[in-house]
């Protein structure tokens, strides 16, 4: 694996490595943006404030949670309620630090910002290009990621504020890019057993707590993905985020 880091990444080999990530950012950014568009469109015509999507998109960069979150602010839900949500629907990305190559980013600044803007689209781009990851190619893809997002949020709030009427059906937009990554995630047999595990939670869920199926969902595939990951460990069979 390739672990150069910035420090030692030659002008040019360092603007081909941006190059490189601009190129990975590429495909998941065109689903992004009208992801976004989608984004401006349902939070102003659910009340939010047109400066709150550039807002929210940028310091609180986290997709489905954004769709959620709009819902939630707009209903007058407790901290407490969207504290538990957000800390749910957001604790993939504990799973997500076990092989995300995190370790290539140095700088503390930057490494900070490569963990706030780890979502799933970056994850599922590291995840089928697991090798040859370095610092300008990792930020490269996860700031142009950002840029599709929260340039489709701002086209989404001016098409809002032009239009008579609501769009309906805004909220598909997000299940159809999740159905997206998860095959663009499971193109290896290594990344099968993660699917199968959701699948699994998700009709556990169905049965066991039809009213909240989110939630249960969510917690019975971390506890079975906390199993597999423990299962793998002992069997030396996980991913080394260092490359060892």
């Amino acid at each position: 694996m390739h672990k150069e880091s910035l420090a030692h990444t030659s002008p040019l080999d360092y603007r081909r490595e941006i190059r490189t990530g601009l190129k990975l950012g590429l495909g998941p950014g065109l689903g992004l943006f009208p992801m976004g568009v989608a984004l401006g469109l349902l939070a102003v015509q659910s009340g939010l404030p047109g400066w709150g999507v550039p807002a929210l998109s940028t310091f609180g960069y986290a997709g489905s949670l954004e769709f959620l979150m709009i819902d939630l602010l707009m209903t007058g839900t407790g901290l407490l309620t969207i504290a538990v949500t957000t800390f749910f629907v957001n604790f993939r990305h504990v799973f997500y630090a076990f092989s995300f190559p995190l370790h290539v980013v140095k700088n503390p600044i930057a490494k900070f910002y490569s963990m706030h803007a780890l979502i799933d689209e970056a994850y599922a781009v590291t995840a089928a290009n697991p090798t040859g990851w370095t610092a300008p190619r990792l930020l490269a893809m996860q700031i142009s990621m950002q840029v599709y997002w929260v340039g489709g949020g701002i086209v989404g709030v001016l098409v809002a504020w032009t239009i008579p009427g609501t769009i309906e059906g805004l909220d598909f937009a997000l299940l159809a890019l999740f159905i997206t990554l998860t095959l663009d995630a499971v193109r290896t047999r290594e990344q099968l057993p993660s699917l199968i595990i959701a699948v699994i939670a998700v009709f556990a869920a169905a049965l066991i707590a039809p009213e909240q199926i989110i939630f249960a969902g969510m917690i019975i595939f971390m506890a079975l993905l906390t199993i597999r990951y423990f299962t793998a460990k002992r069997k030396g069979g996980l991913y080394d985020p260092a490359g060892n």
